[in-house]
């Protein structure tokens, strides 16, 4: 199996004052038949120590989102859009507080 080069593109860490964390990891790769996109990422939303909001595209599950417990399918359409996604679920959920 050929190595995969990756690139990252964007990390970003922050922690709100409450001890809220907020974190984005997006990969730049090649695109394949598993991953058409090109993108690797992560973007997770953990609160009072527990996930919370989580979006990612792990290998073998393909893109997803995690809210809570549940987990399902996210269709991927663009950076732009998971961001704008990933947010808002991020803005929602500290509503739920």
């Amino acid at each position: 199996m050929p190595l995969v080069r990756s690139k990252l593109i964007r990390h970003g860490k922050l922690r709100e004052d409450n001890g809220n964390i907020v974190e984005v990891k997006i990969w730049q790769l090649k695109p394949s038949k598993d991953n058409p996109h090109g993108y690797k990422y992560s973007l997770v939303y953990i609160a009072k120590g527990k996930r919370v909001i989580g979006y990612d595209n792990s290998e073998g599950k393909g893109d997803h989102r995690h809210y809570g417990n549940k987990e399902e399918t996210y269709e991927f359409k663009g950076i732009d859009k998971l961001f704008e996604d990933f947010y808002n679920d991020v803005k929602g959920a500290g509503n739920e507080d």
